[in-house]
């Protein structure tokens, strides 16, 4: 059978010209302000402080974030913290680390402990044995207690996951898996250096339905090198096949300058940025026929599951975790290069394995840089918030809770978006609200840097992906 013919933009008044203005780097805000404002000023002191602030607090539900960073080898393509080898004794050891940081926290945070939402991502979560994924759990349930209905999810690599850690995961009360796919061609797997067969991703995803995992997400990946609108349209006809809860379908960022075991990828492979457009217009076109409902910029939920029923309520958030329906003010986060957010704070641990082990030997919150939001990036990042995650602001509530006038304190970026996205039809803006459009969704980065007050100082150092 023929390759079906590519699909036009969602927008058919998308242009070259269009893409030549707006697709720039830019921040995918998953915190403001963004990971380049963190400092090494902001250390395991000030974090210290801020979890005896949260302390205060016992009523407020927790989130919680544990990275284990652990693969057998490292993609081509992977932006992520790991640790590559086979090494299950050096598994152990950071267990042991990992242990001991969750019981200082929880020591630190004193009757405060109720955990709505718990997620496990890395590198590569099922890396560990079940043995040591049962060791991690049973140190957290001692530590925290998951409320009824959490959030208790995963990140899995169908390669590597077992028939009994499938088991494993269910039996111990996770809700949700979220299964790595990028791509189902074989051709762009070798650009990317992760085979992985569809009969692989196939037979872990009927062993966790037939587990009973409630909810199943596959990550999709455009802009690939060697993807094509032929070859994704494959991918995307697999992908509904199996017709997961979710799918999050991500823009590759490409930053070798950044992380160099992107320097493997031919750049001579990459789709060009139109091309790149027309890849995620295909995709929201396939899953929107299909009866998927767009989340955000670049998910989609079937209509039942409950990110779909939030955003359609305008209650949907979103933390490092991703999108979420579990509302927690205050997130904390274990093991290597993990990123909390604390009483208006982000923090991170280090990077580097040697000084995580060495922190926690002497009892130390191994947290190497953050970042004390001021009450102007708190109210920025409720306004990027809410046009990131549910793609309207409600003008009249931010000035409540916030006690400015709207118009006058953001005269500038209303002033840009008039100029810009405005006039494309990607926002409206009224006295009351500013809505994203259904144009707009793709080009919302574009939107919310408008209200970054922090973004200049960054132009031209390659530090954030291209927005499109």
């Amino acid at each position: 059978m023929p390759p079906r013919p590519p699909a036009p933009p969602a927008d058919a008044r998308t242009t070259a010209d269009r893409l030549a203005r707006y697709d720039r780097p830019g921040p995918r805000y998953t915190s403001y302000p963004t990971a380049v404002e963190f400092h090494d000023g902001f250390g395991p002191d000030a974090y210290a402080a801020k979890l005896a602030a949260a302390a205060r607090r016992p009523q407020d539900p927790l989130s919680a974030y544990v990275h284990l960073p652990f693969c057998s080898e490292r993609c081509a393509f992977c932006g992520c913290n790991v640790i590559i080898g086979r090494d299950q004794g050096l598994a152990d050891r950071y267990l042991d680390h990992l242990e001991r940081e969750i019981a200082l926290v929880a020591a630190a945070l004193g009757e405060r402990r109720t955990v709505v939402q718990l997620h496990w991502g890395g590198g590569t979560p099922t890396f560990f044995t079940t043995a040591q994924m049962a060791r991690l759990m049973d140190a957290f349930e001692a530590a925290f207690a998951l409320a009824p209905g959490a959030e208790v999810a995963i990140e899995v690599d169908p390669r590597v996951t077992t028939p009994e850690q499938v088991a494993w995961l269910a039996e111990r009360g996770f809700t949700r898996v979220s299964m790595g796919v990028q791509d189902f061609d074989a051709g762009v797997q070798d650009a990317i250096g992760r085979h992985q067969t569809a009969v692989q991703t196939t037979a872990l995803y009927r062993r966790f339905r037939a587990a009973g995992i409630a909810s199943i997400n596959l990550d999709l990946v455009y802009g690939l090198p060697a993807q094509d609108l032929a070859t994704f349209d494959a991918t995307l006809d697999r992908t509904l096949e199996l017709r997961p809860d979710r799918v999050a379908v991500y823009g590759y960022a490409h930053l070798p300058r950044a992380q160099k075991n992107q320097t493997r990828i031919d750049d001579a492979l990459l789709p060009a940025q139109e091309t790149r457009l027309l890849l995620f217009a295909q995709a929201r076109e396939r899953f929107l026929a299909a009866g998927y409902v767009p989340i955000g910029m670049d998910h989609f939920a079937l209509p039942d599951d409950g990110l779909a029923q939030a955003a359609h309520d305008r209650t949907l958030h979103r933390n490092f975790m991703g999108y979420t329906t579990k509302l927690a003010p205050d997130t904390v986060a274990f093991g290597t290069s993990a990123i909390g957010e604390v009483d208006g704070a982000f923090a991170q641990n280090t990077k580097k394995l040697n000084r995580y082990e060495a922190a926690l030997a002497e009892d130390r919150f191994p947290v190497e840089r953050g970042y004390a939001r001021t009450a102007d990036d708190a109210l920025r990042s409720d306004v990027i918030r809410a046009l990131m995650v549910n793609l309207h602001l409600d003008v009249r509530d931010v000035e409540r809770r916030h006690g400015i006038d709207f118009p006058a304190y953001f005269a500038d970026a209303l002033e840009d978006l008039r100029a810009g996205p405005e006039a494309d039809g990607f926002v409206r803006i009224s006295d009351d609200a500013i809505d994203v459009t259904e144009d707009g969704r793709l080009f919302v980065r574009n939107v919310a840097m408008a209200f970054d007050a922090h973004l200049a100082k960054h132009q031209g150092q390659g530090r954030f992906s291209r927005t499109v």
